[in-house]
């Protein structure tokens, strides 16, 4: 839905940057905000317990969900300033901060929205590593300011930017967050009043509703059964990338690979191929990964986490907070078959769906045998813009604004995949290890897993062996 790139390959054209910061008086509200008795999120208390580890090792984790997008003219920074704080004060996941002792996660939450109040601070140009600097400024997860908001004023146009620390956003939100801004300061900046946005829903809700449903699981309960088998045959974890990665010790920071799976036509007919299988697009996706893992280490079953997004009530789809859960597919390979291991790959996702709600620390705490995952643990995720709720829509109005969402370079324990259908092709963005052996073996897999995408949406999908299909 919006491109990825790097943040150092962000440089943007000269202008003058102003960027929003709470003022004092918020920051010493928040200070004393009381304890709460929500409980923290297990994505939130995972994200704050790596972060911390790492940390304590000297490495920067990777954390920040950055993006950017152009607006014509000169910034009313007044109306702007009314659109941040609208926003901050709507979403109640911004209300809150933690204090973790090493051992337990403390949720302090503000009781007044109000209370939050961001300002302006002109900071006047700055050179492209300024620039970088000044975004990978955004506070960590143990303050409660862990958000910023900016711009860049040009002579013709100005780039808003904001900088999240993943604690309160999840990547399926990030282009509604995008929309509600734009909404908002575009009816201001025209003179209308503000608009009035769908109510959204509660992460706190969310964090209560998901702490009575773990608690009610038992070793017994299907979801945590399924998770199990699921790590149990992954050396009681979860799965790692299936090549090697060079040592993912984290002081090398994190790196990005883009390539293009796909042209728009070549989509469309490698779609028609799923669909013929059985299939959706999405099975076939998983299907040409488990192939190419199989051509490249002749493994006989592919397994990798997929994310999902958990929200349920149309609320909920509106409300900024890390909602996402991971599902586990394990997909039987069929060497000589894209149509058999495109419908394997298929049911095991759809089978597996229903562990989405049920985080795997949580599993952990239930089945202390198995082990959270180390550096290396791979997440395939996929994203079709053509369907619901997108139906490319969105993606052609976020190019139109040259809408653009960024990787901060830092450590990442997974090696995460993004395949994203867009409206003129399907790429896939990789994060993975800044080093050698990593970019090659992630380089080696993607050539494999294009070659067998383009051979399938050019009618070959049954080759007589994967191996022959792919050096054809």
């Amino acid at each position: 839905m919006v491109a990825i790139a790097r943040i150092h390959d962000w440089v943007p054209g000269p202008g003058s940057v102003v960027s929003w910061q709470p003022s004092p008086a918020s920051v010493a509200k928040a200070a004393r905000a009381p304890i709460s008795a929500v409980p923290v999120s297990y994505q939130q208390a995972q994200h704050i317990r790596s972060y911390c580890r790492y940390a304590a090792q000297g490495v920067d984790m990777a954390r920040l969900i950055m993006g950017g997008w152009d607006i014509p003219g000169r910034c009313d920074i007044r109306a702007m300033t009314y659109v941040v704080n609208a926003h901050l004060r709507r979403h109640d996941t911004y209300r809150s901060w933690f204090e973790f002792t090493g051992e337990r996660i403390v949720r302090h939450t503000i009781a007044d929205a109000a209370d939050i109040e961001f300002a302006p601070t002109r900071h006047g140009e700055m050179t492209t590593e300024q620039w970088h600097d000044h975004i990978l400024a955004t506070p960590g997860p143990l303050r409660w300011d862990c958000f910023r908001f900016g711009l860049i004023q040009g002579p013709k146009h100005f780039t808003f930017y904001l900088s999240f620390d993943h604690l309160h956003i999840d990547p399926t939100i990030i282009g509604v967050v995008f929309v509600e801004i734009h909404a908002m300061y575009y009816a201001l900046a025209e003179g209308a009043a503000p608009i009035r946005l769908p109510e959204p829903g509660s992460y706190d809700d969310f964090c209560l509703d998901q702490a009575r449903y773990t608690s009610t699981l038992t070793l017994e309960s299907p979801p945590v059964k399924t998770w199990i088998q699921f790590a149990e045959n992954n050396g009681g974890t979860l799965p790692g990338f299936p090549l090697p990665l060079g040592e993912p010790s984290g002081h090398n920071g994190g790196d990005l690979m883009v390539v293009q799976l796909m042209d728009g036509e070549q989509t469309n007919r490698f779609e028609f191929a799923c669909v013929a299988a059985g299939a959706r697009l999405s099975g076939g996706v998983f299907a040409c990964a488990a192939l190419a893992a199989h051509e490249l280490t002749g493994a006989e079953t592919f397994h990798a986490i997929t994310p999902s997004n958990t929200r349920g009530a149309q609320s909920e789809f509106m409300t900024s907070g890390w909602m996402v859960g991971l599902v586990p597919i394990s997909v039987p390979i069929c060497a000589t078959s894209f149509v058999v291991t495109a419908l394997a790959a298929q049911i095991a996702f759809d089978s597996g769906i229903h562990a989405a709600n049920v985080p795997f620390e949580r599993v952990v705490e239930l089945a202390p045998w198995l082990r959270t995952p180390e550096p290396g643990n791979l997440m395939l995720s996929f994203l079709d813009v053509g369907a619901p709720p997108f139906n490319g829509v969105a993606s052609t109005q976020f190019d139109a604004m040259n809408a653009r969402a960024y990787s901060d370079s830092k450590f990442s324990h997974q090696v995460g995949m993004w395949v994203n259908r867009m409206v003129k092709d399907t790429s896939v963005t990789v994060l993975l290890p800044d080093n050698r052996t990593a970019r090659e073996s992630v380089a080696r897999y993607l050539a494999t897993m294009k070659s067998i995408c383009v051979r399938v949406a050019e009618g070959r999908g049954e080759p007589t062996s994967v191996r022959k299909l792919a050096q054809a």
